[in-house]
């Protein structure tokens, strides 16, 4: 008898705290996320941020939860791009806390009492709200010539083969999505993106120009070999600091200064 009224006892207790863990898990975490807004449909307000407010105990983890959640339940009139939530298509770059990176893999600060501001990406024509016009930026991309060029190819119609040590040379190149977080933080294209390629389209020039089984190479460095393409360079390093796959843009502008100064 004794026994029965403890492990009732027991079980009471049991209750009394899961309905405390339960109520307390309830208890909204509401954090403010200002967002910067501006509509071309009506060009006479002015840029502005605008205060929305998530309670983070039914949000995902990544700053995108928070952004689809608001466009979802508060404001469809948010506007951003985004796609893979993987952090390899590149879509939802933006400028979050002060730093250029991708909102999918940008962790929330679960510190509730912090605002998180988040802008585009600096330096860049705005379509709407946290969507930058990359127009110009695509088409840097595509004046290097991106793609292989051989004038022969193997006889068998199968590929082209590359030693395991030229296959290296590759790495921490080919990873880059070309999402434009380095180039929008860098302050030499700030001031001459019209004519400064910027560390994203060096870092893939680089890549195509150490690349054994391209034969373009003399075309690719005379593109190259003027004072604005690829010396506006100061090596100031944002690039890097802010490469959210962890790439190293400034190392390969600096191997390309040294291939154009040695060959």
């Amino acid at each position: 008898m004794i026994m029965m009224n403890r492990i009732a006892k027991t079980s009471v207790l049991g209750n009394i705290l899961k309905r405390g863990l339960a109520t307390a898990s309830a208890t909204p975490r509401l954090k403010t996320f200002k967002i910067y807004r501006w509509n071309p449909d009506k060009p006479a307000e002015k840029p502005r941020l605008q205060s929305y407010e998530v309670d983070l105990n039914d949000c995902g983890p990544m700053v995108l939860d928070a952004l689809l959640k608001i466009k979802n339940e508060q404001d469809a009139t948010l506007t951003l791009r985004r796609s893979c939530r993987e952090g390899i298509c590149g879509s939802c770059a933006m400028n979050i806390g002060g730093r250029n990176t991708l909102a999918c893999l940008c962790k929330i600060d679960q510190d509730n009492s912090k605002q998180l501001k988040i802008y585009p990406l600096p330096h860049m024509y705005i379509v709407k709200d946290l969507v930058p016009d990359l127009t110009g930026f695509y088409q840097q991309y595509k004046s290097i010539q991106p793609y292989l060029q051989r004038s022969k190819y193997p006889d068998d119609g199968k590929e082209v083969l590359q030693s395991i040590a030229d296959r290296k040379k590759l790495d921490g190149l080919y990873e880059c999505i070309l999402c434009a977080c380095c180039s929008t933080s860098c302050p030499s294209y700030w001031w001459n993106q019209e004519q400064y390629l910027g560390p994203a389209v060096l870092l893939q020039a680089y890549r195509w120009l150490v690349d054994s089984r391209d034969e373009a190479f003399s075309v690719r460095k005379s593109m190259l070999q003027n004072s604005m393409s690829l010396y506006r360079c100061h090596t100031i390093m944002n690039c890097t600091r802010t490469c959210p796959k962890g790439l190293n843009p400034g190392k390969a502008i600096a191997e390309i200064k040294k291939t154009l100064a040695s060959n």
